[in-house]
């Protein structure tokens, strides 16, 4: 049995940046030939795609949690590591991705749509990547930074032109397989149809979309039933077609007061207007009175129409079974949503690329003082220092001491500094939940600086070549040192002062 999801909550997690590494080349009478550490690959991202071949969220309701691949460690020699695939997450045309707070993200609309909903981590670089002409042999390489984590609300509302609402067993399962090629399943008891129902209707020239939307019942907009469920479904549509039963045998109800619950039951309900458009009260109503093939009902829709449209709605008396009065029924619809669609088109606003280039004072962080149980700390806040700190080898001193001067050429002392940070203040770089914590100190040396500056061999440093001139006085300066020495001890024999029994 195939059951429709229309609402679930997706728990997804980007791939982890690959680690850059740090190698020497090496080959014969070559020891020392430089940095050759490659960097990292990226993590993959998780994309949800607009697949027209999709209809329910039923996948991610079972299986909630989703990762994509990291990404793979550089190696020596240059290689780079391979980046992570991504996760392509197919949903049904008509789903909106919203965050924990109900932030609208995306409105996936247009099959192919894209949109990246946890963003892979970068790689992280080799000491070939890191080194330059001041630092010319690091000893370290960054780290790959970790995958974007965050739960996304994905919720399906269906993308229909007309939605035919009304009360259970009204005949709209009916009214949507003879008007098209739809074949729902239906019944003679409440609640039959439990999923919306799409069919595709054909009026001369226009071609629209119909949603039989399931039962609804007094107290749906406040939760009763399965209101709230369906309800969501209507947000989309431009057209809403009142179904109602004449041939009800229910005691208390009759043609007038149906129409009056479900419009109570609209006007109640909060649609979202980022999505719907118009509020459900204002769009354009029809009034179908349908199963007129019984004679008690034909004689009930025909006295009650005239109150009908004296209310300033469009009345028609059709019947499901018999096929009687569809035709104008389907052209009113035609007519309707192509008015609507004329109108909306008049109200689309041709979307333009709006470039926000970088304020000259904005640093790209903030620095916040704050007071904890545990005293007075400063939370360093930014994407970019956020990034430098999680791709920060803390085990290797020279990449500790990178860090540093990475955090003060960007003004990350100073405005610590300025802010009433002394040596010995704690501070937080990274997000809340997430932070990395510092016992600060102004100036910070690593071990590597003892032995020159940050990122540098005294190997490396002497890069002179002797000139033929200097060879030839160095070669004679030493024969004339052997020649003396010669002398020395000639002079010394003759002196006596050792013999050859010596």
């Amino acid at each position: 049995m195939t059951t429709f999801v229309d609402r679930v909550t997706l728990h997804v997690e980007a791939g982890k940046g690959g680690h850059g590494v740090a190698s020497v080349h090496r080959e014969k009478f070559k020891p020392l030939g430089g940095p050759d550490g490659g960097n990292g690959g990226d993590g993959g991202d998780v994309i949800l795609y607009v697949d027209d071949q999709v209809t329910t969220l039923l996948d991610y309701h079972r299986s909630p949690h989703r990762k994509a691949t990291n990404g793979a460690p550089g190696g020596g020699d240059e290689k780079n590591g391979a980046n992570g695939g991504d996760l392509v997450l197919p949903v049904p045309a008509g789903t909106v991705v919203t965050d924990a707070h109900g932030d609208v993200l995306a409105d996936l609309v247009t099959p192919g749509a894209r949109f990246v909903a946890a963003k892979g981590g970068r790689g992280g670089l080799g000491n070939k990547a890191l080194s330059s002409a001041r630092r010319k042999a690091p000893g370290f390489a960054l780290l790959g930074e970790p995958g974007a984590t965050t739960d996304v609300i994905l919720e399906l509302k269906s993308l229909a032109d007309v939605a035919l609402i009304g009360f259970p067993s009204a005949g709209k399962s009916s009214l949507v397989s003879v008007l098209s090629a739809a074949r729902p399943k239906i019944a003679d008891y409440p609640f039959t149809t439990l999923v919306p129902n799409l069919g595709v209707v054909t009026a001369g020239d226009a071609r629209y979309t119909v949603a039989d939307v399931p039962g609804l019942i007094p107290g749906a907009s406040e939760g009763r039933g399965l209101g709230l469920e369906f309800l969501r479904h209507v947000e989309r549509c431009s057209v809403l077609v009142h179904v109602i039963d004449c041939a009800t045998l229910d005691p208390g109800r009759d043609p007038m007061s149906d129409l009056d619950v479900i419009e109570a039951e609209l006007a109640a309900y909060v649609a979202d207007d980022t999505l719907g458009g118009k509020p459900l009260s204002e769009r354009t109503r029809i009034v179908v009175l349908n199963k007129s093939d019984v004679p008690d009902a034909l004689d009930l829709a025909e006295m009650v129409k005239s109150d009908l449209e004296e209310r300033g709605l469009e009345v028609f008396i059709v019947s499901a079974v018999a096929h009687t009065g569809l035709k104008e029924l389907t052209f009113a619809m035609a007519r309707h949503v192509q008015a609507a669609r004329a109108e909306i088109a008049i109200d689309i606003v041709p979307q333009r690329t709006i470039l926000r280039p970088k304020a000259v004072d904005d640093a790209g962080f903030t620095v916040r003082k704050e007071t904890t149980p545990d005293g007075e700390v400063y939370h360093v806040v930014g994407d970019k220092i956020t990034r430098w700190v999680f791709q920060t080898d803390f085990s290797n001193d020279e990449a500790v001491g990178y860090l540093a001067d990475r955090l003060s050429r960007a003004g990350v002392e100073d405005q610590l500094t300025k802010s009433g940070a002394v040596s010995g203040s704690t501070v937080l770089i990274g997000p809340e939940d997430n932070s990395v914590v510092f016992d600060w100190e102004p100036t910070i040396v690593g071990g590597a600086e003892l032995l020159g500056g940050r990122g540098t061999d005294l190997r490396f440093e002497d890069n002179s070549r002797r000139t033929t001139q200097e060879r030839r006085d160095e070669f004679h300066a030493r024969k004339d040192a052997q020649t003396q020495a010669r002398e020395g001890l000639w002079t010394e024999r003759q002196a006596g002062h050792w013999t050859e029994e010596d």
